[in-house]
Order: C-alpha cells, then structure tokens, then sequence
C-alpha cells in the first residue's frame, strides 16, 4: 500500500476510534418536482443543522446535487451512485472520514436500475433503493438478500453500516435469513413507537393518496457497532407548505465495537 494510502487510513482510524458516529440516511424525494428549491434548502438546513458523519440519500437528482455541493462541499466529499435520471449518494464528513474506496453493485434483476453503492473509510458503508411497489416483493426481497450477503462477507472485524429505503415490507423480512452479527437499528433499541412509520401519509402530505398508509420502509442495519439513539427528521412543513421530503429521515448514532 502506498504512503498516502497509510497516513488516510491512520487518519480515519484516529478520528473515528473509540467514539461515536453518526448517520443519516433519508430519501428526498427528488422526483417530485414541487417546491424543489425550498425542499433543496430544507434539506441543506437538516444536514447543517444535525451535522451527520455520514449521508445517504436517495432519490437524488442532478439539480440537487448541483444545489447541495455549492453549500456543502467545502464540509463533505460527495459520492453519486449512478448516472440515470435519479440515484443514490452518500456525503462524508471531511474532518472525520476519508473516502478510501467506492464501488456501485447493480442489481441485474431490477427493472428500475436499483443498486448498491459501497464506500470504504475504514468502515464499510452502503446505500441502496429497494424495488418499489407492492407487485416486486420478489426482486426487493433479492435486493434484501444481497444486501445481508455483502454484509457478512466484510472481515469479521469490520463495522459495516448500511441505510437506505428498502421499501420493505415485515412479512418480507421474515423471509429472509439475518445473522445474528447484523442488527436492525430500530429493532435494537426496542422499537421506539415514535420511530417506527418513515413513510407515513396520515402525517406527511405532500402525496395526495387515495388509500392512507404508515410504513417502515427505511431501515437502518449494523454489524459490529453500538447504537445509541435514532430520531426522525423532517417532520417540519416548510414555508411553502410542504415537508422536504414525502419520507422521514432517520438520523441516528452509535458506538464502533
């Protein structure tokens, strides 16, 4: 390895040893083409305002990118998780976290263009979008797999951390085989009610939705880390009069074991 690589990775293991990290992980709805300015800022102000370690987001959009890199670049190194019309990206905290690597795993199923990005900072951190709707429960399921599959192939001493929207459903989690190294952040801290629905349409309105619904389809999974709380974020209408986001952030902290 050479001399540069060392000194990052000395320098990573020095900012984030023995104390705590913290993520959010948040789709922003960036297809929705309503108020995308004041959502663009309300989003800007959350991340300002709670200063993550590490953000994932999906659902990203190019005119967002463009928005958020102008006010943040200078605080965090951007990671796009593809080149379509909407994608995932992570942002890292440049003070605490040094990218080392990044990879983006298609899912070779998905009719939607869904993948995995990876990055490397001494920690491994991943992002994803699950298949939506109720009718690819069979390929978000595969996704799901995948997912717990790259997990628990990381050394067994490294912390792995992965948050996205799963577009999940409980029955379909059941299904699959979790080891018991790999946790789910809000199962692990005993199902805080206030927590549990991120995309809840009884709450957020900026869908018009024929059928109300309350579901958890944002997950946040460890492996080989403490969590200490989790909080929703958003929850506040902005001046425009409506949410940044038709989901709910989680914003949450943990220990490295």
């Amino acid at each position: 390895m050479k001399l540069h690589c060392l000194m990052d990775l000395l320098f990573c293991i020095l900012c984030i040893e023995n104390d705590k990290l913290s993520l959010l992980t948040w789709n922003i709805d960036g297809l929705d083409g309503e108020e995308q300015p004041e959502r663009a800022r309300g989003l800007c102000s959350y991340i300002q305002e709670y200063s993550p370690d590490v953000v994932l987001l999906q659902e990203m959009i190019q005119p967002y990118v463009r928005f958020i890199h102008k006010r943040l670049a200078t605080d965090y190194t951007f990671i796009e998780g593809g080149e379509g019309s909407y994608f995932t990206a992570m942002l890292l905290k440049k003070t605490r976290l040094t990218l080392l690597d990044s990879k983006i795993f298609p899912f070779r199923n998905s009719r939607m263009g869904r993948n995995l990005l990876f990055a490397w900072v001494c920690v491994c951190l991943m992002t994803s979008h699950f298949e939506s709707c109720k009718a690819n429960s069979e390929e978000r399921v595969r996704q799901f797999k995948a997912v717990i599959k790259r997990m628990s192939m990381a050394p067994d001493d490294v912390t792995v951390l992965f948050g996205g929207d799963t577009n999940l459903r409980d029955y379909e989690v059941a299904t699959v085989e979790i080891p018991e190294s790999i946790c789910d952040l809000w199962e692990r801290l005993g199902e805080p009610e206030k927590c549990r629905y991120t995309w809840d349409t009884w709450a957020n309105t900026n869908k018009e939705m024929r059928f109300k619904a309350r579901c958890r389809f944002d997950r946040v999974y460890l492996r080989r880390a403490e969590p200490h709380s989790m909080t929703l974020v958003g929850l506040e209408k902005l001046r425009c009069g409506r949410f940044t986001s038709d989901h709910w952030g989680i914003y949450c902290t943990f220990s490295l074991k």
